[in-house]
């Protein structure tokens, strides 16, 4: 009979033994999570507090914010803690909750990139027709789609993992993934395959299609233009690609990375959390640094803060 411990917990088992070392990868990846959460904040912090930028295209970058603050918090804490120990077992409930957490988040990227690719082919192609188009009601609408429907078919496809009978425990991450489970699976791996190939293109193929077809459209449209109106379409719709490739980039990396059986193992652990850690870490500097409305509000805030933390000091200066 199957012991107990096996069948209720899973084994990570690519955590390498680093010795010392691991305090100096836990330092480090603290670090990391710390500016994540806290860049991501003062995103989303500023677009709430500035009326001027209550407008759709920072809606939707608030919204990658709050996804990146989700989807890290999804990985990082456990991660953290298996850094500092010597055994890396995960409960099966836990598992599964941060599987849901971790394809959801990866989902609502993507769907939230689609809006956003929706939103800046209205402002360019249909520019006469913008306001009339996203209203506060579409904005919700999409908005409500983005959320619910990832999460809904994350649902369904989680709940079929979930009844899977298993064959081992051993997972060959450093998180839970749904196609590792699949691999240790004593069903048939042929439904499991075709199952997971249509769940792939339901999540990944039409965004991915719908967006490239709206840069395109949006490419075609610029061409006919001034230079200088092409220059303006260019800084407004130019963070929202590089989101778009970093996020395809990593993702893809991650799922050909699942697919191949020798794989050296740093190489694996790096190519493995990359989805999950860039995005959240390039987003608010990209948007940030480039978009001039939001970059304007960060420098007058960080400005204003030094301002108030000297301001003391020179007052004392002047006292007789």
């Amino acid at each position: 009979m199957e012991n107990s411990s096996v069948s209720f917990y899973f084994n990570f088992t690519m955590f390498m033994r680093i010795g010392q070392y691991r305090y100096v990868a836990f330092v480090f990846c603290l670090l990391l999570y710390s500016f994540i959460v806290c860049a991501n904040v003062l995103i989303i912090w500023i677009i709430l507090r500035e009326s001027t930028l209550h407008k759709p295209m920072y809606v939707f970058i608030a919204f990658l914010s709050i996804n990146s603050l989700y989807g890290s918090a999804g990985f990082f804490p456990r991660f953290l803690m298996d850094l500092l120990s010597d055994t890396h077992l995960i409960s099966r409930p836990a598992c599964f909750t941060q599987i849901y957490i971790i394809y959801t988040y990866a989902s609502y990227e993507l769907s939230i990139l689609s809006i956003m690719a929706y939103d800046r082919y209205v402002a360019v192609c249909h520019p006469l027709h913008y306001h009339r188009k996203m209203t506060p009601k579409t904005v919700y609408t999409l908005a409500f789609f983005a959320w619910v429907l990832p999460a809904g078919n994350l649902s369904i496809t989680l709940n079929m993992i979930v009844r899977l009978p298993l064959c081992g425990n051993k997972i060959e991450k450093v998180y839970c993934a749904s196609w590792n489970i699949v691999k240790i699976s004593c069903a048939t791996a042929a439904v499991n395959n075709i199952g997971a190939m249509l769940g792939a293109i339901v999540i990944a193929f039409l965004p991915f299609a719908f967006i490239l077809y709206t840069y395109l459209r949006i490419v075609l449209a610029c061409w006919k233009n001034a230079a200088e109106v092409r220059a303006k379409v260019l800084q407004s719709c130019l963070p929202h690609v590089v989101s778009f490739v970093v996020y395809s980039i990593t993702s893809f990396s991650d799922t050909a990375l699942s697919r191949q059986s020798h794989v050296n193992p740093f190489a694996a652990v790096i190519l493995s959390i990359e989805f999950i850690v860039i995005p959240p870490l390039l987003n608010p500097l990209v948007y940030g640094l480039k978009l001039p409305e939001i970059r304007r509000h960060i420098v007058r805030i960080l400005y204003l803060d030094k301002m108030t933390s000297c301001r003391p000091l020179a007052e004392f200066a002047h006292v007789p």
